[in-house]
């Protein structure tokens, strides 16, 4: 029987368990359930996603990957897309649950380090991985080394304020990054160009306003519709804008990006790309680091969690 080691990522609607061959890295097994319950509830769905994919298998360690903010000793202080986890042991329940060792992460910082090993990050000492979904997540790889931060906070470039007189995202902060360049703003940014009159067709494709999402304008853009186009150059441009930022910070030889919006591909990678040279300070005296496109996919965070429990 072969040894494996069980990878969780856990978004705010469902939980992903990967089984990972302990010698070769490949997947053995997936299993897939809903997210959703009390912080007791969610530990015993996670322990039966563990139980189905240990069902012919042996298990050396859990990895687990969750959004929010995760103490280096596996601790839930908060996170946004699961209420109820609130100072929540989450490491330690599940460890209790389960009968294995269980190391916790932030997810984004385990895609991040699932990407160093195994997808776009390999060959970059120095990079950076931001997920554009609903919101924004990142993680950095420094000299080589993932970046946890001090508490293994590190990563929450989502929440930085690029406009403190901007509009009141959901966290009741004002102007942060993600209000601007996320998944969510990019079907706000769609709907605010349809309700002044532009592309009427995609309002003709939905039942009400409220209705049109980013995927909207992509696939007009996609079929050649100018309005859609300023708006994703627009989109684009606000990606760049909170980029630069990092850029200036870190000083990364290469950006990854992933989360739900890489799907949409070369535009966005091209678009990023362009508005990055145009905002970066110093942009002409300086190599501006290649943007380029995770290779993970939705397995990253599980891959990455269960990279890191093996390593520990």
């Amino acid at each position: 029987m072969r040894r494996v080691i069980i990878g969780l990522d856990v978004g705010g609607t469902k939980a992903l368990g990967l089984a990972i061959d302990a010698e070769t890295g490949s997947v053995r097994g997936r299993a897939r359930r809903p997210s959703a319950g009390t912080p007791d509830e969610l530990i015993e769905t996670l322990g039966s996603i563990v139980d189905e994919l240990t069902a012919d298998e042996a298990a050396t360690s859990v990895g687990l990957g969750i959004a929010g903010l995760v103490t280096r000793d596996g601790v839930v202080r908060y996170s946004p897309n699961l209420a109820d986890l609130v100072e929540f042991p989450v490491a330690e329940r599940l460890s209790s649950a389960t009968g294995l060792p269980v190391l916790a992460a932030n997810d984004a910082s385990a895609g991040t380090w699932a990407e160093a090993k195994l997808g776009a990050g390999r060959g970059a000492d120095d990079f950076a991985y931001v997920a554009l979904g609903t919101g924004i997540g990142a993680g950095f790889v420094i000299n080589g080394r993932l970046a946890l931060g001090a508490n293994g906070f590190a990563g929450e470039v989502g929440h930085v304020v690029i406009d403190p007189n901007g509009p009141t995202h959901i966290t009741g902060r004002n102007g942060p990054w993600e209000y601007y360049a996320s998944g969510n703003a990019l079907g706000r940014m769609g709907r605010e160009a349809a309700a002044a009159g532009r592309f009427p067709d995609a309002v003709a494709d939905v039942d009400r306003l409220d209705d049109l999402v980013g995927q909207h304008v992509v696939e007009l853009m996609r079929a050649g519709d100018d309005d859609a186009r300023i708006v994703f150059d627009g989109f684009c441009r606000e990606v760049a804008r909170g980029l630069a930022d990092l850029v200036l910070t870190l000083d990364p030889e290469r950006i990854v990006i992933g989360g739900g919006l890489v799907d949409i591909g070369d535009p966005l990678i091209a678009g990023v790309t362009h508005w990055l040279g145009e905002l970066l300070l110093g942009a002409d005296h300086r190599p501006i680091p290649d943007v380029v496109a995770a290779e993970l996919g939705a397995d990253a965070a599980a891959l990455g969690a269960a990279l890191l429990a093996a390593e520990r």
